[in-house]
């Protein structure tokens, strides 16, 4: 389980929302949805940068004296609400490069976090060696539902060459990774502005060469990352991480994730989402080939859901990985009610195949479909034969407990909190039942104004 607690966050004043397999956040424009998906992203991004651990004193000591030494994770689990505490203020000190904005928008800022350890924070077995490439200097060893790490010298201590701080950082950063591995998802985002990168994708690589050509042809001192990063700087991490991905489609095809491997049904139906499939040749061109027909399409020439989704059927079929994070910024865009709907099937099979699934939404077309799963996934043989009949399988079938949904809305705010105010932005989690699913009351409220109207226009009289 994971919380997160945000206040002063761009409009939220202050709230909290925790992940399920699939976590949903509903609400008006400029309520604040966008500013906790990308916080939330950086820090998933960033936990290694701002989770700072320390050895247990001597340890080091005891490593070059004794040649040994056992280190137990329990001890810092036993710690985890310091140490978690201590990484949510230096991340917020990065917020504003992940927003890419002014850092006075985050002044009174407060971002923490906080994770429940399950039974499988210590299943995993870890191995690792350090060293050069003709000596071994140190083993980290931890086996398989066991607490303990055990750190070995390997090589003569004279022989290492190694400042302390190098050995001391090493060794942290493993058992950080070693000990955060199983409760940080490895995150994935499609942010709200990826049907640009699409259309644009040949002239991004372009503008690398000529970031090459400059730096070579360069007869000046320059900074080579500060020249490879000038053109990216301006925008928001999630815009960064989603450039940098479509530029990278000729390595990321070479990958196949697990879904391609054991979960072959879930790439059949996105194909049939985007009625076709996305093809990278050996000369790293980008194509769409829609189903039954022999042609070859390029982006600009791909329908606005082609574009909007390209991301995504990547990342299904090339990158994903079991117990990953996606996270989804209106994945309704440009899309049909009909594939909305689909999509909404295909986000409720990755929950249940593994896949964490987190988007922010304006699509009643989206909730009344996960509704609908949700309505269905009872043991009644009439519920069984309406799902038979409109083609519904049992893996797209929803628990509620594998749902979370908020709503970005306005609370009454208490006088002694802030006197010029009368409200505070917040996120409010939203009822979810077997019987009636998620219920949405901003959707539910323009729905029946509408109708509303709409009856006046039809049914009144002069």
């Amino acid at each position: 389980m994971i919380k997160i607690t945000v206040k002063n966050l761009g409009a939220l004043k202050k709230a909290e929302f925790s992940l399920g397999d699939i976590t949903i956040i509903c609400g008006e424009n400029n309520t604040g949805k966008s500013y906790a998906t990308y916080a939330l992203f950086g820090f998933l991004s960033n936990w290694r940068k701002v989770v700072n651990l320390t050895l247990p004193k001597a340890g080091l000591d005891e490593l070059l004296g004794d040649g040994i030494i056992q280190i137990d994770l329990q001890d810092y689990l036993d710690n985890l609400q310091n140490i978690l505490l201590d990484a949510g203020k230096e991340y917020t000190k990065t917020l504003p490069d992940v927003f890419a904005t002014n850092p006075d928008h985050f002044k009174g800022t407060e971002f923490s976090i906080e994770v429940k350890p399950n039974q499988k924070t210590f299943d995993q077995y870890h191995k690792s060696e350090i060293g050069s490439e003709k000596t071994q200097f140190f083993q980290i060893r931890k086996e398989a539902s066991s607490s303990q790490v055990t750190v070995t010298l390997l090589a003569e201590k004279d022989q290492i060459g190694l400042p302390r701080d190098i050995i001391d950082k090493v060794i942290v950063d493993t058992l950080r990774d070693i000990l955060f591995q199983n409760l940080f998802p490895n995150v994935f985002i499609a942010s709200v502005e990826r049907t640009g990168t699409s259309i644009f994708r040949k002239e991004l690589n372009f503008a690398r060469n000529r970031l090459l050509e400059e730096l070579i042809q360069s007869t000046k001192d320059v900074n080579p990352l500060a020249l490879f990063s000038k053109d990216y700087d301006n925008y928001a991490l999630p815009i960064r991480k989603n450039v940098e991905f479509t530029r990278n489609l000729e390595s990321v095809v070479k990958q196949q994730s697990f879904i391609a491997q054991e979960h072959p049904q879930v790439l059949q139906e996105f194909a049939q989402i985007i009625g076709g499939e996305y093809q990278v040749t050996d000369n790293d061109e980008l194509y769409y080939m829609p189903d039954q027909q022999q042609i070859r399409l390029s982006m600009d020439e791909s329908s606005s859901a082609v574009r909007s989704l390209l991301d995504i059927g990547f990342y299904l079929k090339h990158i994903a990985k079991l117990n990953d994070l996606l996270m989804v910024d209106e994945p309704e865009l440009n899309l049909h009610p009909e594939n909305q709907r689909r999509l909404a099937r295909l986000f409720a099979r990755l929950a249940n195949i593994g896949v964490k699934v987190f988007i922010t939404t304006h699509s009643d077309y989206i909730i009344k479909e996960l509704n609908t799963l949700l309505m269905l996934n009872q043991d009644k043989s009439y519920l069984k034969r309406i799902a038979q009949e409109e083609g519904y399988q049992s893996e797209e079938l929803l628990s509620v407990d594998k749902v979370k949904a908020y709503l970005a809305e306005k609370r009454p705010l208490e006088l002694s909190d802030d006197s010029q105010k009368t409200h505070y932005q917040t996120l409010i989690p939203a009822k979810i039942t077997s019987d009636f699913g998620i219920e949405i009351t901003s959707f539910d409220t323009a729905i029946n104004e509408m109708n509303r109207i709409q009856e006046s226009i039809v049914w009144e009289e002069d």
